[in-house]
């Protein structure tokens, strides 16, 4: 049958990226209690056009996802399915981008009551021409924070609200997920439960008080753990508190390939 996307185009303009994009797909992620999870990943999937081809082949992006259905978050599968894309479509780069929820058993603080935490996580890959890889992961954690200001200023109580933080990574070896998120949380006013009871409660609320932080402490501790961990080559971690006070959010960002920090 005639080949349309493979014929000649005349305008001489090269796209960057083309392919599909919010592709909802059933995969299997590494767990660290279980050895798997079963979700459900977002997916988006690029390759450059050269300027003399009308376009790309859509369907092949999907059949190379078939392909790999059940490792798809491998990083080593990562790093074919790109090859495989750049091959297939006669391209000089490829792009991948996953997310998906990621569930963690969490006992509240107390009571012991267990419940499913779920996390937004993601992993992202790029090949280029010269068949370097990029590879990017990345966990958003929600989090809870007391104002140190709304503390030391008032006589009773202090506002509090909650928070989400986003990291990325790139990195050199095999890691969990749930380390990342441990870290997280063990740097914000007090970490979040699907299930508290009122003992539950009473601890947090204490906790936080007891612990307050600014988006800036927060996100300074995160950078403060990650320079010290040699696996991570480079990272970019963002605070954001929902504030209960403001009809604003504050906002903390840094990023570093870790030897200017140093």
């Amino acid at each position: 049958m005639k080949d349309v996307q493979q014929q000649r185009d005349y305008r001489n303009i090269p796209i960057n990226k083309v392919g599909i994009k919010n592709l909802r797909y059933p995969i299997l992620v590494l767990d660290r209690q279980n050895g798997s999870q079963a979700t459900v990943a977002v997916i988006n999937m690029y390759v450059d056009l050269p300027h003399q081809y009308k376009g790309t082949h859509m369907s092949r992006f999907v059949e190379m996802l078939n392909m790999f259905r059940d490792q798809i978050c491998s990083l080593k599968t990562f790093s074919t399915i790109l090859k495989e894309m750049k091959n297939h479509l006669n391209a000089a780069s490829s792009q991948i981008e996953v997310t998906f929820p990621y569930f963690i058993e969490k006992k509240a603080p107390v009571s012991g009551v267990s419940g499913l935490m779920d996390y937004t996580c993601g992993f992202y890959g790029t090949s280029l021409e010269d068949d370097s890889l990029d590879l990017i992961s990345e966990v958003i954690v929600p989090i809870s924070s007391v104002c140190p200001c709304s503390k030391a200023i008032s006589d009773h109580g202090a506002h509090n609200q909650r928070g989400e933080v986003r990291l990325q990574t790139r990195f050199k070896r095999f890691f969990w997920i749930e380390d990342l998120i441990q870290l997280v949380e063990q740097s914000a006013s007090c970490d979040v439960y699907s299930v508290l009871k009122r003992m539950d409660e009473k601890y947090v609320t204490e906790r936080s008080f007891q612990n307050p932080k600014f988006v800036e402490d927060i996100v300074r501790d995160i950078a403060q753990q990650l320079l010290i961990d040699d696996n991570i080559t480079w990272f970019a971690v963002s605070v954001e508190n929902f504030e209960s006070i403001h009809n604003h959010s504050a906002y903390a960002y840094i990023s570093n390939n870790k030897k200017n920090l140093q």
